[in-house]
């Protein structure tokens, strides 16, 4: 029912920026975490940043940590990822997803986007 739409991917030079967008259809109450997610191919979904849309909690995988920052915009119903000092080990199609709690297993997260790519040049 809800659903979730990113843009923003593309290529991207080593050491370059993007910054990713999510459009949330609509939020719900039970629903109050937003989170990033990536894969690449023949690897698992890997999480990336999370933020609450209440309290504007944020927290970060070991990786993402002083590189990205995620951001949201209530009235507009949308999530962003700003990505900074990007390297080729960060090239993957990237998710935007909707869940109950603050943690970074995919499983507690239960509606996602169709993912946008973003591909780092060596």
């Amino acid at each position: 029912q809800v659903k979730l739409v990113e843009s923003g991917g593309g290529l991207v030079r080593n050491g370059g920026s993007l910054r990713l967008s999510c459009v949330v259809s609509e939020r719900t109450v039970d629903r109050p975490v937003m989170a990033w997610f990536r894969q690449d191919s023949g690897k698992e979904r890997e999480f990336v940043a999370g933020i609450t849309w209440t309290g504007d909690y944020t927290y970060y995988s070991t990786s993402a940590s002083g590189r990205f920052t995620i951001s949201k915009d209530n009235g507009l119903n949308t999530v962003y990822l700003q990505m900074n000092s990007l390297k080729p080990e960060d090239a993957a199609v990237y998710y935007c997803a909707s869940g109950g709690v603050v943690l970074k297993q995919p499983e507690y997260f239960d509606t996602w986007g169709q993912g946008t790519q973003v591909t780092v040049s060596s």
